[in-house]
């Protein structure tokens, strides 16, 4: 039995039977991250925690599955004043990891079905979930220091993923890692052709399913407790390093030449 929840407006949520689907809804944005997509995120996870549900899917509508930071809003911080920009900083980075720690933490079991390119942001809501099953022609990538941002919030939670030297090579190249190359990282779990994606998402699901849901529940909390304290003080760290790169000349830059299509003329300042 399906049904659908609307009272989110960057996502749609459905429930059948104790799986949930969340569907990032934005495809005319390749479902960038929004305020309000982050809001939407946050509040339907914390109804599927308190719902009998007891596998999540998260997937994107369209040929994207989440491209990132919102155009919008990178618009926004570019006209920005220094004081305007610390504390919009503050409240970008807070709620960004307020977001991947839900879902790195999230007491049920988790699968990214991931449709198409997950970039920067996009990139951590699907390697962070349990799962990551990937079309073939999906992309991944971290590619923040680009345009002059810093992967800061990711970055600890690829490290544990994928180990420092593959890490230190995605986050400081920048580069777009196909689907397989994902797949030999580590970052994603399997690699399937676009038509069998959900059908084999779906496969897994009824897999877990048949496990124990206390098991499940304990060895997510096991888990949890493992990366605990650590976790917690390499994120504080992360804010402030992602603060701190919004100070520079660099960084407007960064944002001015991604908003006008054009090369940077980096200055190191």
């Amino acid at each position: 039995m399906s049904k659908q929840h609307h009272s989110y407006s960057t996502l749609t949520l459905s429930y059948n039977e104790a799986l949930a689907t969340v569907t990032l809804n934005r495809p005319e944005k390749r479902n960038a991250i929004s305020y309000e997509l982050i809001d939407d995120l946050l509040r339907a996870l914390e109804e599927v925690e308190q719902s009998p549900a007891q596998v999540l899917i998260l997937t994107g509508t369209g040929k994207a599955f989440c491209a990132g930071m919102d155009l919008e809003d990178l618009r926004a911080v570019a006209s920005l004043t220094p004081e305007e920009n610390h504390n919009d900083s503050l409240r970008t980075t807070r709620l960004l990891r307020t977001l991947f720690v839900t879902l790195y933490k999230f007491p049920k079991v988790t699968i990214a079905a991931v449709n198409g390119p997950a970039i920067a942001g996009g990139c951590g809501l699907a390697t962070l979930c349990d799962f990551t099953i990937a079309a073939t022609e999906a992309k991944f990538g971290y590619t923040e220091v680009r345009i002059g941002f810093v992967p800061a919030i990711v970055s600890t939670f690829l490290l544990r993923q994928v180990g420092e030297k593959q890490a230190r090579d995605l986050l400081l190249t920048g580069r777009i890692i196909s689907a397989d190359e994902a797949f030999r990282l580590g970052l994603a779990t399997e690699v399937v052709a676009a038509d069998n994606l959900m059908d084999r998402v779906h496969e897994l699901a009824d897999t877990l399913l048949k496990n124990c849901p206390s098991s499940l529940h304990a060895t997510k909390r096991l888990l949890r407790t493992f990366s605990g304290e650590e976790l917690d003080r390499e994120l504080v760290a992360a804010v402030e390093e992602n603060v701190r790169i919004r100070t520079t000349a660099d960084f407007h830059e960064g944002v001015s030449a991604f908003l006008e299509k054009r090369k940077p003329r980096w200055t190191g300042r």
